[in-house]
């Protein structure tokens, strides 16, 4: 059973910073792309950015590029995401999944976790 949890979600001002964690456990498959994806209320569930196994292939969205940074530690099985000059766009629950490839389509993910709250205060 893998199971995915994610912490560090918060209330912060407009141009803060924050950084999230994913953590990783059960059995898993080699090589598993490890992704973040937000939700606002009322919106669809919209892909933030995907890592691969190695690092060496990040995918970011548009709107999070050049303000966001992910990371993962292998070893650890944990995964990271480092936000700053965050706005109230960034607001919503944040979720880590897992899956084979990086995909912008969340139905291609095997694993979530149950989310955790951001919101930006302007």
């Amino acid at each position: 059973q893998v199971h995915l949890a994610e912490s560090g979600g918060r209330l912060v001002s407009a141009g803060g910073s924050l950084t999230l964690s994913c953590a990783v456990s059960g059995y898993i498959y080699n090589n598993y792309v490890v992704a973040w994806f937000r939700q606002a209320p009322g919106k669809e569930r919209e892909f933030v950015v995907a890592i691969d196994w190695s690092g060496d292939r990040i995918d970011y969205s548009e709107s999070v590029k050049d303000r966001f940074h992910i990371s993962r530690d292998n070893a650890e099985k944990m995964a990271s995401l480092q936000m700053k000059n965050l706005n109230s766009e960034d607001s919503g629950i944040y979720y880590c999944a897992v899956g084979r490839y990086a995909y912008v389509d969340a139905k291609k993910y095997d694993y979530w976790g149950q989310g955790t709250q951001v919101t930006v205060s302007s």
